[in-house]
């Protein structure tokens, strides 16, 4: 009894925030890489709103799409009637069966790019099972809800939900269903395969979606896993910001002559103006942050803490404040996490304090205002952070609290990152030069002195 809790401590505590030696998912982990220094001047960058996506002339309609006419029922009622970009470009190739690459910014309607064609795969061959890999829970959620749009009166596709803060008992009974959709993260689908819960045989279609956040949180190794136990004659879709080699290794190695479909036209925060606030001590920081939230220009904010308790705290501060506020972060549980989504997506509250695992994954599509509260860990992270303003073609704001000592500092490197070690070991080294400069004058100046 006591070996079999445990292991579930064990299983627990590593799923959990999806796994808490791996990169930051939740904030407030101190562990994996160092934080970087980022000189002030890189979150200060005018918006460069981009009008391609807008001229976008699609190639076909949801109409035309060789799909079951079910699923054409379920877009028609909810209003979709053009494809965006990837899906206009990815479905046609998806349903093929060919193995697809798809590159496009967040926010650009991806899931259905894959969701489209694989419901029809699983209308039309009853024996295909499928297994969607997602960084995080909440991107998870948000594709299985996507998922189920799709899936109303379709019969024999039961599905299964697989992320860490949620019961392993629900999930472990609808894995005994022999689900045909499993949405998961990589911690707890690995627990699962670990429990013999989950086998992967049989699942012959795969989608990994945001490889690159994956790959940046650690999940390389249970990626490897996970693809290794699915069945060897598969399709598989991959799809990501962006792709650099540590992407390109791992398709390599598990993909299937896959078509390339890249739609990326920009950064996502060129669409974002972004600025800094400088702040002196404490009060003086959390009065700007005020005066900021309380302008009349801003509407849906999610703000960055460092630290989980950072969250809470500044949270429930801006609620005495009178503002209306929650907090999320790897610390709640799955339904907190879930509730305070929802209050936000439906105007219930204005802001959501959050650490990092905010920025990977949820779609808001109305946020105004990323505010860096505290400096992210890399600037990658801060370029993903404020990408969750500027969506579908609006203009927002991003605002990095810096403060008031570091507008002294006129370092001017050109790097995006530079961890404070190294900024500090080149001034040493600086101060060196310049010493051994001033010290072979004095000589030559003292050697003048003596010829004389």
């Amino acid at each position: 009894m006591t070996q079999i809790s445990s292991r579930r401590s064990h299983t627990s505590r590593r799923s959990f925030g999806n796994s808490a030696r791996r990169a930051q998912t939740g904030g407030g982990h101190k562990r994996g890489p160092r934080k970087q220094y980022i000189h002030h001047s890189k979150f200060i960058k005018p918006a460069r709103p981009v009008a391609s996506a807008a001229t976008y002339v699609p190639m076909h309609t949801f109409a035309d799409f060789a799909v079951a006419a079910r699923i054409k029922k379920n877009l028609a009622t909810r209003g979709f009637t053009t494809p965006s970009p990837i899906q206009d470009q990815a479905i046609p190739v998806a349903l093929t069966g060919r193995d697809v690459i798809g590159i496009a910014n967040t926010g650009t309607g991806k899931t259905m790019a894959f969701a489209i064609p694989i419901i029809n795969r699983l209308i039309q061959e009853p024996t295909a099972r499928v297994l969607m890999i997602a960084p995080t829970r909440e991107l998870a959620q948000q594709i299985m809800d996507e998922i189920r749009t799709l899936i109303q009166g379709v019969p024999h596709v039961p599905t299964a939900l697989l992320i860490g803060g949620a019961a392993m008992g629900p999930q472990i009974r609808s894995l005994k269903r022999m689900p045909r959709l499993v949405v998961g993260t990589p911690g707890r689908i690995k627990d699962h395969m670990e429990r013999n819960t989950l086998m992967l045989k049989t699942f012959n279609i795969i989608v990994l979606d945001e490889v690159d956040r994956m790959l940046d949180m650690g999940f390389v190794g249970d990626m490897r896993t996970i693809l290794g136990a699915c069945a060897t004659r598969r399709q598989s879709y991959f799809f990501s910001a962006t792709m650099d080699a540590r992407v390109r290794g791992l398709i390599d190695d598990f993909g299937n002559r896959p078509k390339v479909i890249s739609v990326r036209t920009s950064d996502t925060s060129d669409n974002v103006e972004q600025n800094v606030i400088f702040h002196g001590e404490r009060e003086d920081k959390l009065e700007k942050l005020h005066s900021v939230l309380a302008d009349k220009g801003t509407g849906k904010t999610i703000i960055f803490e460092e630290t989980k308790r950072g969250a809470d705290r500044l949270s429930k501060t801006l609620n005495a404040r009178g503002f209306r506020s929650d907090a999320i972060h790897g610390n709640k549980s799955q339904n907190q996490r879930q509730r305070a989504l929802s209050k936000f997506k439906r105007n219930a509250t204005d802001i959501l304090v959050a650490t990092d695992v905010a920025a990977r994954g949820i779609d808001v599509p109305d946020v105004t205002h990323v505010i860096n509260y505290t400096t992210p860990q890399s600037y990658q992270d801060y370029t993903h952070r404020i990408g969750r303003a500027g969506r579908a073609g609006k203009t927002g704001q991003a605002l990095t609290f810096v403060h008031e000592s570091e507008r002294d500092k006129q370092r001017r490197t050109g790097e995006q990152g530079v961890s404070r070690r190294d900024y500090r070991t080149r001034q040493r080294q600086s101060q060196r030069r310049t010493a051994r400069t001033h010290a072979i004058r004095d000589v030559r100046t003292s050697r003048r002195h003596a010829d004389r």
